[in-house]
């Protein structure tokens, strides 16, 4: 067998982690956990504060304020009804039946936690909230499914009309806000929740790319061959040959391009300046990294 293939066969063969990370049962485990700790920031820190967690679940909590009937979490399961059709009517089967178990989920644990964690400061309690609330969205984002509620509405205006999901988002949160503030919240309390919205999205972009950022390396040296070799036999990882000139020398140059786990970088330092202690070697933060070896396109 070639050297090309056994290349191809090792970067084809899916490792035990990402065969369990692709099953059902681990994405049902995320939304379950996701689902918990969502429950947790909203029910026991969030609402013992009078904030809003932004979304749905912060119109249902908004709707328990102004009415005092029933609870947030079945304002949020009513509410949800008809976002899941619409999901069920735009976007693919395996995203619903996902996001129905994610926001049943939710609705189960947030009416069955009722415990109060006893943050007394009000900008402590925000900011813990918003950390609870953007790991538990993260979680279930990084599922392939939601918690559904204004991320179906997202998604659909995204796909068909090529609004981004944060305006989207930030749209409707603005519009519960000023709601929230003309009519049950005071202006402390809105800014609070302003806080949780802010930390919810940062945390929960952290959470959904912590398993799926990437290092992107380009490697300059006169031993590229032996350096892309090396990188195969140790971190059996593929690599490019890019071919550029040098500005000043006008010398023609073969550039290694490859793209590792961030776990692999010191190993791919070792065996870059272990064969060219002299090599030029940038590295990059990539978001995302779709294709053979890495991960699968996200469909919804």
């Amino acid at each position: 067998m070639s050297d090309n293939n056994k290349v191809e066969q090792a970067i084809q063969k899916p490792s035990r982690i990402k065969a369990v990370t692709n099953t059902v049962a681990w994405n049902l485990f995320l939304i379950f956990m996701g689902g918990l700790l969502f429950s947790i920031g909203v029910k026991c820190i969030a609402i013992h504060h009078g904030f809003i967690s932004g979304g749905l679940f912060g119109t249902g909590m908004l709707i328990y304020y102004f009415s005092n009937i029933g609870s947030s979490s079945l304002w949020y399961f009513l509410l949800n009804i008809p976002m899941v059709w619409l999901g069920w009517k735009y976007l693919s089967r395996r995203f619903v039946w996902y996001t129905l178990f994610g926001f049943v989920c939710t609705s189960i644990l947030s009416e069955l936690i009722n415990y109060d964690l006893g943050i007394q400061d009000p900008l402590l309690a925000a900011i813990a909230t918003g950390i609870f609330c953007g790991a538990g969205s993260g979680l279930i984002i990084r599922s392939r499914g939601s918690d559904g509620g204004v991320t179906i509405v997202s998604i659909i205006l995204h796909q068909y009309y090529n609004i981004r999901m944060g305006q989207s988002t930030f749209a409707y949160n603005f519009i519960l806000f000023v709601l929230g503030g003309l009519t049950v919240m005071n202006l402390d309390r809105v800014m609070y929740s302003i806080i949780i919205v802010f930390l919810t999205s940062y945390i929960m972009d952290y959470f959904a790319a912590l398993f799926n950022q990437r290092k992107m390396a380009l490697i300059i040296s006169e031993k590229y061959e032996e350096i892309a070799a090396g990188i195969f036999a140790r971190l059996h990882r593929g690599a490019t040959f890019l071919h550029g000139t040098g500005s000043y020398s006008k010398q023609d140059r073969t550039i290694l391009l490859t793209v590792v786990h961030n776990y692999q970088i010191k190993a791919l330092e070792e065996v870059v300046f272990s064969h060219d202690d002299k090599a030029f070697v940038i590295i990059e933060n990539t978001f995302n990294v779709l294709g053979t070896g890495f991960s699968s396109r996200t469909r919804y």
